[in-house]
């Protein structure tokens, strides 16, 4: 491994180094993310410099050396629709409260990596390390703008900047609770001169921050509609 693991939380982890796993990671260091790549091909990893395990990202034991159960995200990027489904399930289990997203080879896997437990699927590989990379470091890469971005599969990011009179001021994430009460999950919180992808569940909303909300249509909608004034 090419640095010690000891220790770290609420950080990225990318399962998989072929074509699409390159573009994530690109993404991720312009961004300044802190993250651990997994690859079953030591091979991959040649000349690289970043935080690195030659392992099976299937496995429960690899994915507890990478830190998974600290680790606010996971970007499934392997080869094989049925590994990711697997290495989803056991990510799942052992942190429930990640944001999974998944690269699908075959638009017949989507459903069962939902199912899995992934929270977000790209079914097309030419724009999938993109996108997840996009989805991953969103705050760093537009930190003020208030806007939509339509993905695909019907998941949207939006930016609100919080009104005086919105009721999210003063409420901590914890006590909303957005994920089981409305299915959408803020990715990222942009205060004063600070952004943060790492989200701290008893952050307390104010008014002027900027909150990155991360669902599909239906949910984005009954968000503006409860909390957007």
């Amino acid at each position: 491994m090419h640095e010690t693991l000891d220790l770290i939380e609420n950080h990225t982890i990318v399962l998989g180094y072929g074509d699409v796993g390159h573009r994530v990671v690109k993404r991720l260091i312009n961004a300044g993310v802190l993250f651990v790549v997994v690859d079953l091909n030591e091979g991959v990893f040649e000349d690289v410099d970043f935080t690195h395990l030659t392992g099976d990202a299937t496995s429960e034991s690899t994915l507890k050396k990478v830190g998974v159960e600290q680790a606010s995200t996971v970007i499934m990027t392997v080869g094989s629709d049925s590994d990711i489904i697997f290495a989803t399930l056991v990510t799942r289990k052992l942190n429930p409260d990640s944001i999974i997203l998944a690269r699908a080879n075959d638009i017949h896997s989507i459903d069962k990596m939902y199912k899995a437990g992934a929270d977000y699927v790209a079914s097309l590989s030419i724009i999938a390390g993109q996108m997840l990379g996009r989805i991953a470091v969103l705050p760093y890469d537009h930190p003020l703008r208030e806007e939509t971005i339509l993905m695909y599969e019907g998941i949207e990011i939006e930016k609100y900047t919080i009104s005086s009179s919105s009721p999210l001021v003063g409420k901590t994430l914890a006590e909303l609770d957005l994920r089981n009460t409305i299915g959408c999950t803020v990715i990222g919180i942009h205060a004063g001169e600070e952004t943060s992808s790492e989200i701290d569940p008893h952050t307390v909303i104010l008014e002027n921050m900027t909150l990155a909300v991360l669902g599909n249509v239906e949910q984005i909608e009954r968000f503006h509609e409860s909390f957007v004034k």
